[in-house]
């Protein structure tokens, strides 16, 4: 075989997977990340020295790539090398731009043959990995869980600190229980097993709402009743059936003086729909104090426990919007540039319980209270029952009689001093905080030999599935099954993983993976300036996070192509967030599904105000942080991070010639510090510079016309958003395998390793064959020895 410009010919007898080191030179640019391929059946060093020879020195070995220590063959073993040379040559980062690059026929091959190899050896010596043996329930997983067990639903943001994450998901960096998260998981124990119980309080307490202070109030909100603007909506939980005091306040301006009180208007306050009291709110003369205009817009009322829609709101008046030569802007709470016109609610408190009648029938004591003695002597008997039964779901397997002899023991005390109740309540609370409730627990077997890859238990198989699809515990029926043996049968597992997709608490795919994978929880912290983004509210913020988490759960919920992530011709939209997008015919604050033109800039997530927003800057977009982001959540190769004291870029030049975004990053990238990562970074950043900071649509940025042209690291130029989506279905593998990556690493609770990726391979594979059917994904993770497996120590 000859080599042209260090390029392999094809040639169909030969094995590229028994290649030497001498046949096949993979030279790896460590701190680049640039990479070079060349190759001889009969050693040319001329041709080897040509195209290699800058990458064999000591600069890139001390980048931790020496390629002396990859051995002569992939049969020779370093299978964590090889993936590397794998993912390389598979991105089509080898070789560096400028130098001659194979066909990709070529590519293809290579990769090809480099994969079959690998994957022989993975299968001849299974690695599954090592999941951490506690793991610690995450806040949503918490919560989650205590809405499962008890019925009821807590805001443990209150309760419990933040999660930390590890690559990229919180259920990940969430090992030890410090003596303060202690405390506060005995406090949060200690409230939610009395809210259960509906006990009696010492005295009455309350908690107070606050909303946004950039919420938009003018017009209706989605999920208020009709003819009603502004206001909130609290699902709460009244502990026992009481009288309760419901109190709101207005909002106010530096001055203290209500927003937008120029003419009179009413509020009401509503539970479950059912207005319960109006309030009148009316102007005073100009320089009257405003501190007493709304301390009388409080009710007091009778409610029974239980969860209860509480409504507070203004009765919204007719108008007609004057016209004018400009069109206003759709925010409204800012008092300097665009004021409110009308009041807005600023809080809403909830005080009590007074006058409490007894503890009432809630769903949580109906799912906990399996039995209710008849008299003294069956409380003893009804307590082992209760407490069972509710060890069983918190710990996840079944318990024993040494199990219940703590919880038991708490249950007598409390029994002894206050009643049958208050035993049951204090018992609860000693569940919560048992190391079995709050860790996930993975033993080796006994007589296990070291590093040996075994089957996990049926219950810890239903666990590891039930925390997956919906960051919560198993149900009774996923418990039965694995009570039976049977959950590790592939059918059986097969009907469960579409069960419980089917089923509604799946929706945490949704708002714990997706808006983790996607960073729509950075949504919470994007404050755009507003002297430039005077249109931004947390109307908009809230209506780009809805438009995602609807666009990610229709592609779940009906199964479809993953690929549509990013094609799809289709979105969600409120009325507020299509004028945002210069969508016409979109009315109201509900959301709807919206079919788009092939003519529009818009479809698929690359296009979304959230995507859009979370990987800009306050001031203006960031073709870095953009580029990033795709280059991590898209095609899975994430760039290093940057090297400390990274200057800003430039807004002008000498002279006070303003540059465009293009002339700014590019002589940012002239260090040759920055140039490797951003060369990388940057030309595919700039395929969506076409939408603002905000996600607006623009062809010119202050006054310059915007060069949205680009390339991706394998060299394929495109224009714009949409040559940027064609470029990436023209390779669905990448996005495929970078989902499959995320959602394996959400799954198996730890970050993926080389050896990892022949189970990666091998469920894209098997979900081509579907489709790529979200369904057909879900159900590969979970059969992959990834999931049901784990290494010994």
């Amino acid at each position: 075989m000859r080599v042209k410009y260090g390029i392999i010919q094809k040639r169909p007898d030969f094995d590229f997977a028994l290649m030497s080191m001498r046949t096949l030179s993979v030279c790896i640019y460590a701190l680049s990340a640039v990479t070079c391929l060349s190759a001889a059946v009969e050693p040319d060093q001329v041709v080897l020295d040509r195209y290699c020879a800058g990458c064999h020195n000591s600069k890139v070995r001390s980048g931790g790539l020496d390629l002396k220590a990859v051995g002569t063959a992939v049969s020779g073993g370093n299978p964590e090398m090889w993936e590397k040379i794998i993912t390389k040559l598979q991105h089509r980062h080898m070789p560096p731009p400028g130098l001659p690059r194979p066909d990709e026929h070529t590519y293809e091959q290579v990769v090809a043959s480099l994969i079959k190899a690998v994957d022989a050896q993975a299968a001849a010596r299974p690695n599954p990995g090592r999941t951490a043996s506690f793991r610690r329930l995450n806040r949503t997983e918490y919560r989650n869980a205590i809405r499962d067990l008890l019925a009821v639903d807590v805001d443990v943001a209150s309760m419990l600190p933040i999660d930390e994450t590890g690559h990229g998901f919180d259920n990940i960096a969430v090992g030890g229980l410090s003596p303060t998260l202690l405390e506060r998981y005995l406090t949060a124990a200690q409230k939610i097993s009395r809210l259960t119980m509906g006990s009696p309080v010492r005295s009455p307490g309350g908690d107070t709402i606050v909303l946004p202070p950039d919420l938009t109030q003018e017009d209706t909100l989605d999920g208020l009743p009709f003819g009603t603007r502004g206001g909130t909506v609290v699902r709460y939980s009244f502990p026992r059936d009481a009288e309760y005091i419901i109190q709101i306040r207005l909002s106010r301006d530096r001055d203290e003086r209500i927003e937008g009180l120029a003419d009179a208007h009413q509020a009401e306050i509503a539970i479950d729909g059912v207005r319960v009291k109006t309030f009148s709110v009316k102007p005073v003369p100009l320089l009257t104090d405003h501190q007493h205009i709304d301390s009388g817009m409080e009710v007091r009322l009778p409610i029974k426990a239980g969860p209860h829609d509480v409504t507070a709101s203004f009765i919204r008046k007719t108008s007609a919007l004057i016209e004018t030569a400009r069109q206003p802007y759709q925010s409204r709470f800012n008092a300097e540039r665009h004021p409110r016109t009308q009041p807005a609610l600023y809080s809403i408190s909830i005080l009590g319980p007074y006058a409490a009648t007894g503890p009432g029938d809630t769903p949580s004591r109906r799912q906990l209270l399996v039995c209710a003695p008849a008299r003294p002597s069956e409380d003893e008997a009804c307590a082992r029952k209760i407490l069972s039964t509710f060890m069983r779901r918190a710990y996840r397997r079944p318990v024993t009689d040494s199990d219940l002899q703590v919880p038991l023991k708490f249950y007598r005390d409390g029994r002894g001093s206050e009643g049958f109740e208050a035993g049951i309540e204090m018992a609860i609370r000693a569940i919560l905080v048992n190391p079995h409730f709050l860790f996930r627990i993975e033993r080796d077997p006994s007589g296990t030999a070291p590093q040996t890859a075994y089957r996990v238990s049926d219950f810890e198989l239903a666990s590891r599935l039930s925390f997956f699809l919906w960051s919560s515990i198993p149900d009774q029926e996923l418990f039965d099954v694995a009570s039976q043996g049977s959950l590790h049968n592939p059918a059986v597992l097969e009907k469960q993983v579409r069960r419980m997709l089917a089923d509604r608490r799946s929706q945490a795919l949704v708002t714990n993976f997706a808006d983790q994978w996607l960073y729509l929880r950075n949504l919470e912290s994007a404050h755009p300036d507003p002297r430039l983004f005077p249109d931004f509210d947390d109307n908009l913020r809230q209506a780009m996070r809805e438009e995602t988490e609807l666009f990610f759960a229709s592609v779940m919920r009906e199964d479809r192509n993953v690929l549509d992530l990013l094609r799809a011709k289709y979105t969600f939209l409120n009325e507020r967030l299509a004028k945002h997008y210069g969508i016409p015919h979109v009315y109201g604050s509900h959301f709807r599904r919206v079919e788009l033109g092939n003519d529009t800039e818009r479809g698929g997530l690359l296009s979304q105000g959230s995507i859009l927003t979370v990987s800009s800057y306050a001031t203006r977009t960031s073709p870095v942080i953009r580029g990033k982001w795709i280059l991590t959540n898209i095609l899975g190769t994430p760039p290093s991070p940057p090297p400390p004291l990274v200057p800003q870029l430039k807004e002008t030049v000498a002279g006070g010639k303003s540059m465009t975004m293009r002339e700014r990053v590019a002589q940012h990238r002239s260090d040759p510090a920055c140039a490797s990562c951003h060369n990388l970074m940057d030309p595919v950043g700039f395929a969506l510079e076409k939408y603002d900071a905000i996600g607006r649509w623009r062809t010119t940025d202050d006054g310059l016309p915007v060069d949205a042209t680009g390339s991706l690291p394998d060299g394929v130029r495109f224009d714009g958003a949409t040559g940027l989506q064609r470029a990436l279905l023209a390779r669905p593998d990448l996005f495929v395998s970078t989902l499959a990556e995320k959602l394996l690493t959400y799954a198996s609770g730890r970050g993926l390793e080389y050896y990892d990726a022949p189970a990666v391979r091998d469920l894209v594979r098997e979900a081509g064959k579907n489709d790529y059917r979200f369904s057909s994904l879900i159900i590969g993770i979970v059969r992959s020895p990834q999931f049901q497996m784990r290494s010994s120590l």
